[in-house]
Protein backbone atom coordinates (compact mmCIF):
# COMPACT_ATOMS: atom_id res chain seq x y z
CA UNK A 1 0.00 0.00 0.00
CA UNK A 2 1.53 3.27 -0.41
CA UNK A 3 1.75 6.05 2.00
CA UNK A 4 -0.35 8.35 1.74
CA UNK A 5 1.59 11.05 2.39
CA UNK A 6 3.76 10.42 -1.00
CA UNK A 7 0.91 10.61 -2.82
CA UNK A 8 -2.75 12.06 -1.49
CA UNK A 9 -5.64 9.67 -3.06
CA UNK A 10 -8.87 11.15 -4.62
CA UNK A 11 -11.60 9.37 -2.93
CA UNK A 12 -15.61 9.31 -4.56
CA UNK A 13 -18.72 7.81 -4.36
CA UNK A 14 -22.12 8.49 -6.14
CA UNK A 15 -22.43 12.40 -4.03
CA UNK A 16 -18.68 12.78 -2.50
CA UNK A 17 -15.57 13.53 -3.72
CA UNK A 18 -12.74 14.29 -1.56
CA UNK A 19 -9.37 15.35 -3.31
CA UNK A 20 -6.34 17.39 -1.04
CA UNK A 21 -7.11 20.85 -0.38
CA UNK A 22 -4.94 23.58 -2.73
CA UNK A 23 -5.29 27.42 -2.91
CA UNK A 24 -7.47 27.31 -5.29
CA UNK A 25 -9.79 26.30 -2.83
CA UNK A 26 -9.60 29.14 -0.54
CA UNK A 27 -12.91 31.43 -1.90
CA UNK A 28 -15.15 28.63 -1.82
CA UNK A 29 -13.72 27.21 1.22
CA UNK A 30 -14.48 30.87 2.90
CA UNK A 31 -18.25 30.21 2.67
CA UNK A 32 -17.78 26.86 5.36
CA UNK A 33 -15.31 28.40 7.55
CA UNK A 34 -17.05 32.18 7.72
CA UNK A 35 -20.75 30.10 8.43
CA UNK A 36 -21.41 31.36 12.04
CA UNK A 37 -24.13 28.38 11.99
CA UNK A 38 -21.09 25.83 11.65
CA UNK A 39 -18.08 27.25 13.21
CA UNK A 40 -19.99 25.53 16.42
CA UNK A 41 -19.58 22.09 14.78
CA UNK A 42 -16.60 22.06 13.70
CA UNK A 43 -13.75 20.13 16.11
CA UNK A 44 -11.12 22.63 17.69
CA UNK A 45 -10.06 20.58 20.38
CA UNK A 46 -5.93 20.58 20.39
CA UNK A 47 -5.57 23.30 18.10
CA UNK A 48 -4.27 25.90 19.80
CA UNK A 49 -6.91 28.04 20.09
CA UNK A 50 -7.81 28.37 16.47
CA UNK A 51 -11.90 28.45 16.18
CA UNK A 52 -11.52 27.25 12.33
CA UNK A 53 -13.79 30.77 12.41
CA UNK A 54 -12.32 33.05 9.25
CA UNK A 55 -13.62 35.89 7.67
CA UNK A 56 -11.32 36.78 5.12
CA UNK A 57 -9.88 35.34 2.21
CA UNK A 58 -6.11 35.97 3.75
CA UNK A 59 -7.36 33.83 7.08
CA UNK A 60 -8.48 31.43 4.72
CA UNK A 61 -5.35 30.82 2.79
CA UNK A 62 -3.04 31.11 6.29
CA UNK A 63 -5.36 27.95 6.91
CA UNK A 64 -4.48 26.13 3.61
CA UNK A 65 -0.76 26.90 3.67
CA UNK A 66 -0.47 25.18 7.50
CA UNK A 67 -2.81 22.71 6.07
CA UNK A 68 0.09 21.86 2.86
CA UNK A 69 2.58 22.54 5.73
CA UNK A 70 0.75 19.76 7.69
CA UNK A 71 0.83 17.16 5.03
CA UNK A 72 4.46 17.60 3.51
CA UNK A 73 5.01 16.82 7.24
CA UNK A 74 2.91 13.79 7.31
CA UNK A 75 0.92 15.36 10.31
CA UNK A 76 -2.20 14.73 8.73
CA UNK A 77 -4.23 15.43 5.54
CA UNK A 78 -7.41 17.85 4.57
CA UNK A 79 -9.35 16.92 1.69
CA UNK A 80 -12.20 19.28 0.21
CA UNK A 81 -15.31 18.00 0.16
CA UNK A 82 -17.05 18.30 -3.06
CA UNK A 83 -20.75 17.94 -3.27
CA UNK A 84 -22.94 18.55 -6.76
CA UNK A 85 -19.98 20.06 -7.51
CA UNK A 86 -19.75 22.45 -4.67
CA UNK A 87 -17.03 23.05 -2.73
CA UNK A 88 -18.90 22.64 0.90
CA UNK A 89 -16.28 21.78 3.32
CA UNK A 90 -13.05 20.20 4.35
CA UNK A 91 -12.10 16.33 6.28
CA UNK A 92 -8.97 16.01 8.23
CA UNK A 93 -7.71 12.87 9.49
CA UNK A 94 -4.71 11.69 11.10
CA UNK A 95 -3.29 8.77 12.62
CA UNK A 96 -2.63 9.70 16.45
CA UNK A 97 0.22 8.55 19.08
CA UNK A 98 -0.37 9.45 22.24
CA UNK A 99 0.59 7.48 25.82
CA UNK A 100 -3.23 7.04 26.53
CA UNK A 101 -5.97 4.28 25.87
CA UNK A 102 -6.86 5.97 22.23
CA UNK A 103 -3.16 5.31 21.06
CA UNK A 104 -2.65 4.38 17.35
CA UNK A 105 -6.33 5.43 16.84
CA UNK A 106 -7.41 7.98 13.63
CA UNK A 107 -8.63 11.19 14.27
CA UNK A 108 -11.22 12.64 11.69
CA UNK A 109 -12.71 16.39 11.53
CA UNK A 110 -15.58 16.88 9.40
CA UNK A 111 -16.24 20.77 8.70
CA UNK A 112 -19.23 21.24 6.10
CA UNK A 113 -21.34 24.67 5.62
CA UNK A 114 -24.30 24.03 7.96
CA UNK A 115 -26.53 24.07 5.04
CA UNK A 116 -24.74 20.70 4.46
CA UNK A 117 -24.64 19.40 8.02
CA UNK A 118 -27.10 16.97 6.90
CA UNK A 119 -27.26 12.73 7.23
CA UNK A 120 -27.22 12.62 3.46
CA UNK A 121 -24.16 14.67 3.05
CA UNK A 122 -22.59 12.86 6.45
CA UNK A 123 -23.43 9.16 5.22
CA UNK A 124 -21.58 9.42 2.16
CA UNK A 125 -18.30 10.59 3.33
CA UNK A 126 -18.51 8.16 6.63
CA UNK A 127 -19.05 5.73 3.84
CA UNK A 128 -15.62 7.22 1.96
CA UNK A 129 -14.50 6.96 5.57
CA UNK A 130 -15.61 3.25 6.55
CA UNK A 131 -13.70 2.07 3.29
CA UNK A 132 -10.73 3.91 3.04
CA UNK A 133 -9.48 5.58 5.47
CA UNK A 134 -8.41 2.52 8.45
CA UNK A 135 -6.01 1.07 5.68
CA UNK A 136 -4.85 4.31 4.46
CA UNK A 137 -3.75 5.50 8.04
CA UNK A 138 -3.07 2.33 9.69
CA UNK A 139 -5.44 2.50 12.00
CA UNK A 140 -7.86 0.31 13.69
CA UNK A 141 -10.16 2.20 15.08
CA UNK A 142 -11.53 6.38 14.16
CA UNK A 143 -12.43 8.94 16.42
CA UNK A 144 -14.42 11.58 15.38
CA UNK A 145 -16.31 14.69 17.36
CA UNK A 146 -20.41 15.54 17.40
CA UNK A 147 -21.67 18.09 20.03
CA UNK A 148 -24.64 17.10 21.87
CA UNK A 149 -27.08 19.30 19.48
CA UNK A 150 -25.37 18.19 16.30
CA UNK A 151 -28.91 15.52 15.82
CA UNK A 152 -27.94 14.99 11.74
CA UNK A 153 -24.52 13.92 12.85
CA UNK A 154 -24.70 11.69 15.52
CA UNK A 155 -27.66 10.32 13.55
CA UNK A 156 -25.32 9.84 10.97
CA UNK A 157 -22.36 8.62 12.93
CA UNK A 158 -24.34 5.91 14.62
CA UNK A 159 -25.61 5.01 11.66
CA UNK A 160 -22.05 4.20 9.94
CA UNK A 161 -20.71 2.28 12.88
CA UNK A 162 -19.90 4.76 15.63
CA UNK A 163 -20.64 4.69 19.05
CA UNK A 164 -20.04 7.41 21.90
CA UNK A 165 -16.98 6.30 23.61
CA UNK A 166 -18.86 7.65 27.03
CA UNK A 167 -15.72 9.08 28.22
CA UNK A 168 -13.11 11.86 27.45
CA UNK A 169 -10.16 12.12 24.38
CA UNK A 170 -7.10 13.70 26.64
CA UNK A 171 -10.12 16.54 28.47
CA UNK A 172 -12.53 16.85 25.60
CA UNK A 173 -15.93 15.19 25.73
CA UNK A 174 -18.49 14.39 22.71
CA UNK A 175 -16.36 11.76 20.82
CA UNK A 176 -17.45 8.66 18.27
CA UNK A 177 -15.45 5.63 17.75
CA UNK A 178 -16.04 3.38 15.10
CA UNK A 179 -13.66 -0.13 14.74
CA UNK A 180 -12.53 -1.28 11.30
CA UNK A 181 -14.91 -4.09 10.95
CA UNK A 182 -12.88 -5.51 7.79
Amino acid sequence: MKDIYDECPIYENNMITLRQTNMDDAQELLKCYSDEKAVPFFNSDNCHGDDFHYTTIEKMKQAIEFWDFSYKNKYFVRWTVIFDNNIIGTVEVFHRIADDEFNHYGIMRIDLQSKYETKLVLDEILKISNENFYDAFNVAAILTKAIPYAIERIDSLTHNGFKPINGKLMTYDNYFVCYNVK
